[in-house]
């Protein structure tokens, strides 16, 4: 006995054989069923997988985070600005804030690539805007050294001094934020194409405002910091062409009761010490030097790191050789000859001051400072005298002078609104 023709199944049982077609239908509605009913199991799986590896990378991204913020002495710099609640809270910026600041550090966000990491602009969650540096790696060593600098830089509140918002540890560099100045630097502006540069009450007024800053960071912290990195690519400008000194990566402090401290060269060719370059003995009158540097690229207009004579001289050894011969002027921006007049051999000679081989004979930065303030003093005397005396003219032709017909007018319209006063009395109390 068996299955009819085109059939099969168990023939002993009742209805035991049925069609081929029948079977397929029946095992392709079991998958069917089965697929459906394991479907959102499936689907649960792969999304329960999916969330389960997202936690795990989060927890990974975490405890990076975390030891890189324990790495970088984040304690550390806690405790140090622990007495300050004001800069406590903001000083330390998550990575997850920059990350958004800057829509991952997108390229089209990178302002500028230096010797000491890439400047990124973003905005921070209260709006401020800020540039924030991206360092290169650093020797693991100093990672204490930088955290000291970060707390004094945090407690610097000078004009003349960007401003650090604060900073980033969760990342094997940290990670620095600073205001934002959107006017360029002064190097932009001084070696711009066109024939025109600064004028030169602005030039002097920017040496002025940078002697400040370094003045006060050498003398008017609680410890005393230098920059070791002073030249114009490293001063911002502001929309009203205020300076700022910026780029504290080379940055080094020094304890009050000491002479100076050893490390390892830093700086750029050109306006580094001499002696700092020889000894690596760093002291204030590293920046001084620098400084005079900076002085002698704004009488000039030229690059130190480019400029060579026709006798091979760099351009601070040329500067020093013409002003003690008196032809200054062959050196000189012609710009600068037509507008600063007498005061460019003070600033010339105040140059030379700071540029002096031996440290112990250059000026300090404080002095440096009085003796710029002392010359736009003077200019200002000077103006105010030329005004007294152009008044005077006017009073011997019989013609108001310009300032007599201000105050003339002043007067007039003080006696307009006293006229307005008397009506309105007159009015409420008839005569």
């Amino acid at each position: 006995c068996r299955c009819p023709a085109g059939t099969h199944g168990n023939y002993t049982l009742p209805g035991g054989c049925v069609h081929k077609g029948m079977m397929i239908t029946s095992n392709l509605r079991l998958i069917i069923g089965l697929s459906i009913a394991s479907g959102p199991c499936i689907l649960l799986l792969v999304l329960g997988a999916l969330l389960i590896t997202r936690a795990l990378k989060q927890c990974k991204a975490d405890a990076l985070r975390w030891k890189f913020f324990s790495q970088n002495r984040g304690q550390l710099l806690k405790q140090l600005v622990s007495h300050r609640a004001d800069i406590g809270e903001r000083m330390i910026i998550s990575l997850e804030e920059l990350v958004k600041a800057t829509n991952n550090f997108d390229q089209t966000r990178r302002l500028d690539e230096g010797g000491h990491g890439i400047v990124y602009k973003g905005i921070l969650s209260d709006l401020h805007v800020v540039a924030i540096k991206k360092s290169n790696i650093v020797v693991k060593r100093e990672i204490d050294e930088f955290i000291n600098e970060v707390a004094i830089l945090s407690q610097i509140n000078h004009r003349n001094i960007v401003r650090l918002r604060g900073c980033c540890l969760e990342t094997e560099v940290p990670l620095l934020a600073y205001e934002f100045i959107s006017n360029g630097t002064l190097s932009d502006h001084l070696h711009r194409p066109e024939p025109g540069s600064l004028p030169w009450k602005d030039r002097l007024r920017i040496t002025s405002e940078i002697s400040k800053a370094l003045a006060y960071l050498h003398s008017a912290v609680s410890v005393p910091v230098i920059h070791r990195d002073i030249k114009p690519s490293n001063i911002l400008l502001d929309d009203a062409l205020t300076a700022k000194v910026s780029d504290f990566g080379a940055s080094r402090y020094i304890q009050v009761d000491q002479a100076g401290t050893t490390t390892a060269v830093q700086g750029t060719i050109g306006y580094l010490d001499p002696m700092y370059y020889y000894n690596g003995r760093l002291t204030e009158s590293s920046d001084v030097y620098s400084f005079g540097v900076l002085l002698v690229e704004l009488l000039t207009r030229r690059k130190p790191s480019l400029y060579r004579s026709t006798e091979g001289d760099g351009l601070v050894m040329q500067f020093v050789a013409l002003l003690a011969e008196g032809n200054l002027p062959k050196i000189l921006d012609p710009q600068v000859v037509e507008e600063g007049g007498s005061e460019v051999n003070e600033v010339a000679t105040l140059a030379v001051a700071c540029v002096k081989l031996g440290a112990e004979e250059r000026p300090t930065m404080r002095q440096v400072e009085m003796e710029l303030e002392a010359l736009q003093a003077t200019k200002e005397i000077v103006l105010a005298d030329l005004v007294e005396e152009i008044d005077e003219v006017y009073v011997a032709t019989g013609y108001p002078s310009t300032s007599q017909q201000a105050k003339k007018k002043q007067k007039e319209t003080s006696r307009c609104y006293s006229q307005e006063e008397e009506f309105l009395l007159s009015a409420t109390f008839p005569r």
